[in-house]
């Protein structure tokens, strides 16, 4: 590993300048769902152990540069220490961070105002990160799921103190390495969605990576059009049709697999219990539209699954928000979650609507890593660089 974590450092005395992702959903001035709140606190907690002193920089909505109330992260103080279980001294200015009153010293933990107030953040700009540097001794990053972003809060101040992973950022990294990086073959990905276009270099890179792709989702609609088959009335990317064809000669080169939908579930409307049917792929009704794989795909995906050791899931197998069109995603979501609670499968999943996908089919917990990271998860599979991991390394 390029990059050092919190044991590497000696933390007793020194103020910690810790980047979190606390920017959790809000509804009539409470915190809807405290996940991202909750997962920071291992970090914390060792920081204290250590005799250190976190200092926390986070992030919340977008301000673009300028204070706006609505946005304050005064807002989420509660839910904070509640997930802590210390009290958090919350610092309105940098001004204030650098001239810490007697009552925020007093404070375990420290929270500066929504750090995008300052347009030197998302500018990252020189000055800016080396102002924010002086506030601390050791500079830690919790948040991966800003890692994509060359900020002077997630890159910039990198350059100024020694740094390190915190714990979340630790075991994502970690359950990526294990997926990508060096996994453990067979490796499947499942990649559903709405569009390939979306997609491409997502898809690009994995070809190159793992021994099996399964396309789900309206992606694979433009697949099987790409192939001359009928896809009706189905959201379909009939300009992308090309595109889908270099993937699958680029597949066939790198020996990867790629598994579209043999039978799908079509219906006349997209509405919660349409009348539907299953049809073979190739036989979709003029007047119909595929919005779930059939039994025998899900079957096919499961007799791949079954001889996986690491499985990577973006994206559902169909139009999982309403049901029966939920059936594929909840099926094959819990054969995976089935062979990684008792077959030791390797199984790493992110994106939003995965992450929805997965808890819709009670499969998340089994799981072996769950990312929360949405953009910063689809960069990384698609092998880019980091610009917030990249700084660790230096």
């Amino acid at each position: 590993m390029a990059w050092k974590t919190l044991d590497d450092m000696d933390l007793a005395g020194k103020r910690v300048l810790t980047r979190v992702d606390i920017n959790v959903p809000v509804e009539n001035g409470k915190v809807t769902d405290a996940t991202r709140i909750e997962r920071i606190a291992p970090t914390v907690e060792h920081i204290l152990s250590q005799g250190g002193i976190p200092v926390l920089i986070a992030h919340f909505g977008r301000p673009k540069g300028k204070v706006v109330l609505d946005m304050s992260l005064r807002i989420v103080l509660p839910a904070l220490e509640a997930a802590l279980g210390h009290k958090v001294g919350f610092v309105e200015t940098l001004e204030g961070a650098e001239n810490l009153t007697g009552e925020a010293r007093a404070a375990e933990v420290l929270l500066l105002e929504n750090i995008r107030f300052y347009p030197g953040e998302e500018a990252n700009d020189p000055e800016f990160a080396a102002r924010l540097a002086g506030l601390g001794d050791i500079y830690c990053n919790d948040a991966f799921s800003a890692a994509h972003r060359a900020h002077a809060s997630t890159a910039g101040v990198a350059e100024h103190l020694p740094s390190c992973a915190g714990r979340l950022m630790q075991a994502e990294l970690q359950a990526l390495e294990a997926a990508l990086g060096a996994p453990e073959r067979p490796v499947v990905a499942v990649v559903g969605g709405a569009k390939v276009s979306t997609k491409l270099d997502l898809l690009g890179n994995l070809v190159d990576k793992v021994d099996h792709l399964v396309i789900g989702g309206g992606m694979a609609n433009t697949f099987l059009a790409a192939q001359g088959l009928n896809v009706g009335a189905s959201l379909c990317e009939h300009d992308m049709a090309d595109t889908a064809r270099q993937i699958m000669v680029k597949a066939g080169a790198a020996g990867c697999e790629i598994l579209l939908p043999a039978d799908v579930v079509v219906a006349r409307e997209f509405a919660a219990g349409a009348e539907n049917e299953v049809v073979p792929a190739h036989a979709c009704p003029e007047d119909a539209m595929i919005l779930d794989a059939g039994p025998q795909s899900v079957a096919r995906v499961a007799a791949v699954l079954a001889k996986a050791k690491t499985l990577i899931w973006n994206g559902p197998l169909g139009a999982f928000e309403i049901a029966p069109f939920d059936t594929a995603t909840n099926a094959a979501a819990q054969e995976a979650a089935r062979l990684s609670r008792e077959a030791g499968l390797i199984s790493v999943a992110g994106g939003g609507d995965t992450v929805a996908a997965l808890n819709q089919a009670g499969a998340a917990e089994d799981f072996t890593y769950i990312s929360t990271a949405g953009g910063a998860f689809l960069e990384w599979m698609e092998g880019k660089t980091l610009p917030g991991v990249a700084a660790l390394g230096g």
